[in-house]
């Protein structure tokens, strides 16, 4: 049974708010720094990458056992919990820094640590909000929650550069170090209503102690079991799992792309009014909450985001462009908060940390996927396609034109037309067009 709280929810939800938007432009500005100061000191593309790895893989592969645990588990202790671990990992690559002693093997593990912690908190904190949101205002608690990281995608960059600059690497740690211990402060403020946690696998096995691991391992697939019995569940995961992949494939491709035919400073310029696209939807998916048919939303501004993805690589125009990105990272709060609702309405409280977590599991696989399939198909299969006197020089080069990047922008027209089977097919499902009717709400 829920307990009742003494702090109204409202109260409860904002300061958990402000302490998680906190937390995330803290971390966006260590990455950024991070990532900073390893090409620096070391000029090896291999080893910044090898950097986002660790620090976003070990999360997504652990995601399924870490499900389990914060079902066992509170999620308001769980995230005092992984804030204080990150916190303790953050100062001591801090101090590491100011002794001079740092190896860059010691920051693998700090992010490869800090990544396992980003996975707890990260699933607590969805399932939390299921705890403290009425089920009306779901959509608009999670686009709430993404004005963090739309913040974070926006100033984090600059701000890491002028904190590097005058506190350097150390300096933005510690600044990190102070904002998990905020992040921490208001959680110990707040209380959320506490749940009873009872599983059947728990259940079955009560008395046998030996079989603890095991237990652990099949309740891991309990989320996977879950969804693939829930058909619209699943065909709501493969459609966000492909949007995440033609994202992916996106932010690799926009950079060579433009890089192609302007300067660094206008590709800044562009990627920065693009992040404010992604602010100002954030903002108003936490005003509006999404339309009321949650699902039909997702619909609409998904194949919004196709046609917009196209324009990107429509022509080599810079306000074309310009408008296009910031009408893609537009739409992204706004399908993100309509999917988020639907997920938290229909998975039952003492299941939402298995569910999620395998959600998330196969959901951010694919930007790995995506990362790694970017490069190969824009150098060895696009752009030979529409090079000077190519095979389709004559015809498609007439329309998006020829030469250095314009294969990549041949590729964005790819990637939108996908995104726009990817809706139809959905709308056609007829399991997930019916979702939210077919689907009884179980909170």
């Amino acid at each position: 049974m829920t307990k009742s709280v003494s702090m109204p929810k409202i109260i409860v939800f904002t300061i958990f708010w402000v302490g998680q938007i906190i937390s995330l432009v803290g971390s966006g500005i260590t990455g950024f720094a991070l990532g900073i100061s390893i090409y620096e000191k070391t000029g090896s593309t291999t080893q910044l990458a090898l950097i986002s790895l660790f620090s976003t893989l070990p999360g997504i592969v652990l995601s399924p056992i870490i499900g389990v645990l914060i079902d066992r588990w509170q999620p308001r202790l769980t995230m005092i919990f992984s804030s204080c671990v990150a916190a303790a990992i953050t100062l001591c690559l801090a101090l590491l820094f100011l002794a001079n002693k740092l190896n860059i093997w010691y920051i693998y593990f700090g992010v490869y640590i800090i990544s396992i912690c980003s996975a707890f908190q990260n699933i607590a904190n969805t399932v939390a909000i299921t705890l403290i949101v009425p089920k009306q205002h779901l959509g608009r608690a999670s686009g709430m929650l993404q004005i963090g990281e739309a913040s974070s995608r926006l100033f984090s960059p600059a701000l890491a550069g002028v904190l590097v600059l005058n506190f350097k690497i150390q300096g933005v740690l510690l600044i990190d170090f102070i904002t998990y211990l905020f992040a921490t402060a208001t959680l110990l403020i707040v209380q959320f209503p506490k749940t009873k946690i009872i599983t059947e696998s728990t259940e079955s096995n009560d008395n046998n102690k030996d079989n603890k691991n095991s237990i652990l391992f099949r309740e891991a697939f309990d989320g996977w079991n879950y969804i693939v019995a829930r058909p619209g569940l699943l065909g709501l995961l493969i459609f966000f799992a492909i949007g995440n992949f033609v994202l992916g494939m996106a932010s690799i491709l926009i950079t060579p792309m433009l890089l192609a035919f302007t300067s660094a400073a206008v590709l800044g310029n562009v990627l920065s009014i693009g992040g404010s696209g992604m602010l100002i939807g954030t903002i108003v998916m936490s005003v509006w909450g999404g339309p009321k048919n949650r699902i039909y939303g997702m619909f609409y501004f998904g194949l919004l985001q196709g046609i917009f993805i196209i324009f990107i690589g429509l022509r080599p125009l810079i306000p074309l462009i310009t408008l296009a990105c910031f009408s893609v990272f537009f739409t992204i709060p706004i399908i993100n908060g309509c999917s988020q609702a639907i997920w938290q309405t229909k998975v039952p409280k003492e299941m939402q940390g298995r569910v999620f977590a395998t959600r998330r599991m196969v959901s951010w696989l694919s930007f790995p996927l995506a990362y790694v399939l970017a490069g190969p198909l824009a150098d060895y299969v696009f752009e030979p396609l529409l090079a000077v006197n190519s095979p389709l020089a004559s015809n498609v080069g007439k329309i998006i034109g020829v030469g250095a990047g314009r294969g990549i922008g041949l590729l964005f027209v790819v990637l939108g037309a996908l995104t726009f089977v990817a809706v139809c097919c959905s709308y056609f499902y007829k399991s997930l067009r019916f979702i939210e009717k077919e689907l009884p709400d179980v909170v």
